[in-house]
């Protein structure tokens, strides 16, 4: 079974960047179609943005489009979100996962979850 474990969070002020990568172990993730979530508080876990085995192809939601960009490097095993003009709205605790199929990665129906890593923006 996959481990995943995120990193890269921290305290921002508006306007700032983040880069959050994510580290698979136990087996490759070049398989994968891998996302990034993030859960607010008080809030559900929602869909940040994901991204085809190959790296080709990447889906956002609508209020991180031109904002955050996702990207992967098999060779390492790893996950990136390059965070961009971040809003205070952006603050949450930020996961990654993945599945063999976009339509699990983007309902999010995963069933193990790492820690993830938190991500606070200063207004």
């Amino acid at each position: 079974q996959v481990q995943l474990v995120e990193s890269g969070g921290g305290l921002v002020q508006t306007g700032g960047s983040l880069r959050l990568s994510c580290v698979g172990s136990g087996r490759t993730l070049s398989s994968y179609v891998m996302g990034w979530f993030r859960q607010a508080p008080g809030k559900e876990r929602e869909f940040v943005a994901a991204i085809s085995p190959s790296g080709g192809t990447t889906h956002y939601t609508n209020s991180v489009k031109g904002r955050f960009i996702i990207s992967r490097d098999n060779a390492k095993n790893t996950l990136y979100l390059q965070m961009n003009s971040l809003k205070p709205e952006d603050t949450a605790v930020y996961y990654c996962n993945g599945d063999p199929v976009l339509r699990v990665v983007v309902t999010g129906h995963l069933e193990v979850w790492g820690q993830g890593t938190l991500v606070t923006v200063s207004a």
